[in-house]
């Protein structure tokens, strides 16, 4: 196999992270024949994986999301913050919502399935190894979808915060950062009688029973 005659000249340094031996060792000898890619490690869970990627630094790591001790998700976050230009590719059996989007958030920007054509993964890593993005087209319409649900989610936020007065979102502030009452009254230089008609009339607007919601509600907001 050759690269494509638009392809980085450069080749792309690739770690891959895989419990399974044979997937693993299938892997290295499948993206080793790509003139365009060189895998300059292997290994068999992520904490061994970032041992290999701070020896390599490699360009891309291509991981396994279901991993022991430490998995795919929780290397991506790691890489985030310690090595953020190594792209991540997800490579999973798993084609659920929770995993694919706690993969992207963790800051993967590739996610192909184990079962797809090579010439999906090989495209995935060539893809983020030029620092471009490529998910597996089934999952394209559920990302659009979840966006949706979120874009809809926030326009209802706004609509009930809207209803707050400046100084409900003062104490709402406050309950999201887990003080009581008596803290809340103390920062605010009010009473506390006054704060617990603020949280009652809180409560009421924001439709929640409980201060752990209306906290919930305020972090999502950005008020914490």
């Amino acid at each position: 196999m050759t690269a494509p005659e638009d392809g980085p000249a450069r080749k792309i340094r690739l770690v891959i992270a895989e419990d399974e031996t044979m997937t693993r060792e299938m892997l290295a000898r499948l993206l080793s024949l790509e003139d365009d890619i060189e895998v300059v490690g292997t290994a068999a869970d992520g904490q061994r994986a970032l041992s290999v990627i701070r020896a390599q630094k490699p360009d891309v790591l291509l991981t396994d999301i279901g991993m022991p001790e430490v998995n795919g998700i929780q290397l991506t976050e790691t890489l985030r913050r310690e090595f953020p230009g190594v792209g991540v590719v997800i490579l999973t059996i798993y084609n659920d919502d929770e995993r694919v989007f706690s993969a992207i958030k963790a800051g993967a920007r590739g996610y192909v399935l184990k079962d797809s054509p090579p010439e999906e993964t090989i495209a995935a890593v060539r893809a983020v190894g030029r620092g471009e993005a490529l998910l597996h087209p089934s999952l394209v319409s559920r990302f659009l979808n979840e966006f949706s649900r979120l874009s809809t989610q926030r326009a209802a936020d706004n609509a009930v915060f809207a209803e707050l007065t400046d100084r409900e979102r003062e104490v709402l502030a406050e309950i999201g950062k887990g003080k009581r009452n008596k803290d809340i009254a103390d920062t605010l230089f009010i009473s506390e009688k006054t704060v617990k008609n603020h949280i009652s009339n809180i409560f009421a607007k924001l439709e929640v029973n409980t201060r752990a919601e209306a906290a919930l509600l305020a972090a999502r907001q950005g008020l914490v």
